[in-house]
């Protein structure tokens, strides 16, 4: 009989597990602070809903603006009101909310219901890097951010545009290797197809382009820091060529592409007047018309290039993992494992896998089961051929800078870029980065950001080996 309810045990998966010892909290609420948008409908129209089907558990969805989550996060913690019982937490903070103490380890929770095999199927680059600080769990990966290029095949495959590219550069019409090859065929396409179609676009407000201002500058050779003393380093020669780069750019871009949003760059690309631009997985679903009957997605342009769509890595070929999220518990719930059981039960294989197929939301494959669903390969023509890009950008991704008050740093980036795009001189904007970046640094402690950096440092993904 012991060895039989042993057997039954092993078998259950993750899901099961958290649902079965759920229903014990049945009658309760429990609180999730969730990004708000497309993100929300997750939790308020699927997972929410049949949480409470299978375990009596109603959700109570917080939905919060990206760039104030850290803000409303911090101040439940420090007045101790309790408010929030699951968090959506952006790797990049969880060494502040770890440190002060505002995110519950989780070790205890995963070894007593049995998460940690399925905790392996996660992707490496977001399990090694987005899970654990200090040696201890404060969260799940949740989320394959990982930035992608995506191009116009049948302007790429053209048999006259290849022979003419060819004969003018001497290599093939093919996805750009580095910035030098993206620059040369943005700019053939523009002299060729413009105003129909341009080379490339790029969403350029904020907060996004400072993501792959990341990218560029530490593929270029680029160092956040002097590891020493923590002064920045932005605002030396990489940083004044990325900089350059990125103006010039512009030129072969449709005009006003300096005031694009995710959404402006989004219809641009849909509507086929751009052979390439960068951005999240989302992109690659809905060129390919995924979800285009959905009610949610109304605001999503007709895709007119259905089927013509590649998928690469980013030139230089170690895309960033931008902004992703992790799930994680309140240090002040009060309903601590009852939110545990729900994140655990999200973030299994079996619902995760349905969670990164509903086409209006945002949440990007992240497991290894995902990446070899025949379910999802399934789902339109190209799909395996986007999953697998997936899988290797997130192989060969970079991490996003993690620091002690990470939002500020991002914020004097974001500041940054958007000066460039005013015509500001790009030097005196960089050198005007780095002053704010050692005032961030000096507010926060030289030793104590030291020691932070160099964990962060040391990650494989952190610089380009």
């Amino acid at each position: 009989m012991l060895a039989t309810g042993s057997a039954q045990a092993a078998d259950k998966d993750a899901a099961d597990t958290a649902v079965e010892a759920a229903k014990k909290y049945a009658g309760t609420t429990i609180s999730i602070v969730w990004e708000a948008g497309l993100q929300s409908l997750d939790p308020l129209n699927y997972s929410g809903p049949q949480w409470e089907k299978l375990t009596g558990i109603k959700v109570k969805v917080v939905e919060v603006p990206t760039d104030q989550m850290f803000t409303k996060i911090m101040q439940d913690f420090k007045s101790g009101a309790g408010a929030y019982d699951a968090l959506n937490v952006i790797p990049s903070w969880m060494p502040d909310l770890a440190r002060a103490g505002a995110l519950e380890p989780l070790d205890k929770y995963v070894d007593k219901f049995g998460y940690r095999e399925e905790l392996q199927d996660i992707a490496a680059a977001y399990r090694d890097n987005q899970m654990q600080y200090d040696g201890k769990i404060y969260g799940f990966p949740d989320d394959g951010d990982v930035m992608l290029l995506y191009y116009r095949k049948d302007i790429f495959e053209d048999p006259k545009m290849k022979d003419e590219f060819k004969a003018k550069f001497g290599y093939e019409l093919a996805p750009p290797k580095d910035w030098k090859q993206f620059d040369e065929i943005g700019q053939f396409i523009t002299d060729k197809m413009a105003p129909k179609v341009y080379g490339a676009g790029f969403f350029r407000t904020a907060p996004y382009p400072q993501y792959m201002f990341q990218e560029r500058f530490r593929m270029e050779g680029g160092k956040f820091f002097n590891a020493d003393s923590m002064k920045a380093t932005v605002n030396g020669e990489v940083g004044l060529k990325v900089f350059k780069q990125m103006l010039a750019e512009n030129k072969f871009m449709p005009p006003g592409v300096e005031q694009w949003n995710f959404v402006d760059n989004l219809a641009a690309f849909l509507q086929g007047t751009t052979a390439m631009t960068i951005s999240w997985p989302p992109y690659g679903r809905w060129a390919a018309g995924y979800g285009s009957g959905e009610e949610a997605l109304k605001w999503v342009p007709k895709s007119q290039v259905a089927g013509k769509v590649g998928y690469a890595l980013t030139p230089l070929g170690r895309p960033e993992l931008g902004v992703g999220f992790d799930l994680s518990v309140s240090a002040t719930s009060k309903n601590k494992e009852a939110a545990y059981l729900f994140i655990q039960w999200l973030n299994s294989k079996k619902t995760s896998l349905e969670r990164v197929q509903l086409p209006y939301t945002l949440r990007d494959p992240f497991r290894l089961s995902h990446y070899a669903s025949e379910k999802y390969r399934a789902l339109w023509p190209d799909a395996p051929a986007y999953l697998d890009t997936i899988k290797t950008s997130g192989e060969k991704g970079l991490l996003d800078l993690s620091l002690l008050q990470q939002d500020k740093y991002d914020e004097a980036m974001t500041k940054a870029i958007s000066s460039l795009w005013a015509g500001e001189d790009p030097k005196a904007i960089l050198d005007r980065m780095a002053q704010q970046f050692d005032a961030i640094t000096d507010k926060v402690g030289i030793e104590n950001q030291k020691a932070v950096y160099k964990v962060w440092a040391a990650k494989p993904g952190a610089y380009p080996q």
